[in-house]
């Protein structure tokens, strides 16, 4: 299996406060992952460490084995959307198009041109009169024009509406499928990124909270519904990852190593949502992650 991201007890500090601390993990080749996390949680930071913008304090990243920081010539094999898609404004989609080619030695021009035109873009447009979700679309277009081998978007629709999300997300997936680029997409918004991603990587207070395929981890998980239980083990239950109580009931979130067969509980299935929910309210009191799926 080809890692295309790795990381290992990777930290960033600004000043005295840590950005980023102990963050290791694996990205698989092929995969779309989502890097989900509130705000400040350090996706940013991890984005930016893995395109070379920033030099770790401590630990390491490797984009195909690389060190990005410290070898450029990975950076062509890299396409990166930053947060406020930045663009020169008055500049129109075809000029960018043109500069892109001047700036990246395997570059697709036709692939963004089509592109663009199948979106109904304007291609001579100054790209600050666009709306944002047209100006989302151009830098996509022109990072998917690298042909990169790994594609980095940082909360590229963050400010959309949920029309332009979709449309956003739509014309994404349409490019992973005929290039096959392994996508790290970070956001927030979890409706979103469950249609999009089967790969998680869940960030919280600085440290990585869980990481591993979609599948796996929904069915790794469920909730448990009976009398209140504030000890004890469980059968089937390897972790308590979230509790909640009334006087007379409790309400489990766990992982589960085999079948729960208490009859006084209720099992349920969970979603994505209910798995991030409950691994972002445990974060606070973390110091390691769980990973599935990922090679020794």
């Amino acid at each position: 299996m080809e890692i295309v991201l790795e990381a290992e007890q990777l930290g960033k500090r600004y000043g005295k406060s840590w950005a980023l601390r102990d963050c290791s993990l694996h990205l698989p080749a092929g995969r779309v992952a989502a890097l989900v996390g509130p705000n400040g949680a350090g996706k940013s930071t991890l984005l930016h460490l893995a395109v070379g913008l920033l030099r770790p304090d401590a630990g390491a990243v490797r984009i195909f084995g690389e060190s990005p920081y410290d070898n450029p010539g990975v950076l062509p094999e890299i396409g990166f959307v930053a947060q406020d898609t930045p663009l020169y404004r008055d500049f129109t989609a075809a000029e960018l198009v043109h500069l892109g080619g001047r700036m990246n030695r395997r570059w697709d021009a036709t692939l963004a041109r089509d592109r663009l035109a199948q979106l109904g873009i304007p291609p001579n447009l100054p790209v600050g009169r666009l709306s944002g979700g047209q100006r989302a679309q151009v830098a996509l277009a022109l990072a998917l024009a690298k042909r990169p081998r790994l594609l980095l978007l940082d909360e590229p629709v963050a400010s959309l509406d949920p029309l332009a999300r979709r449309e956003f997300h739509q014309s994404l997936m349409g490019s992973v499928a005929e290039s096959e680029t392994t996508v790290l997409l970070s956001s927030h918004l979890l409706a979103d990124l469950e249609r999009v991603c089967d790969y998680l990587i869940v960030l919280n207070s600085a440290r990585v909270q869980l990481v591993g395929v979609v599948d796996d981890l929904i069915a790794a998980h469920r909730q448990l519904v009976g009398p209140r239980h504030d000890d004890g083990s469980i059968g089937g239950v390897a972790e308590v990852v979230r509790a909640s109580h009334t006087d007379r009931q409790s309400t489990l979130l766990v992982r589960t190593d085999g079948p729960v067969t208490d009859p006084t509980w209720t099992v349920r299935d969970v979603g994505l949502e209910d798995v991030v929910l409950a691994y972002l309210a445990d974060g606070a009191t973390q110091t390691s992650h769980r990973e599935w799926g990922v090679p020794a």
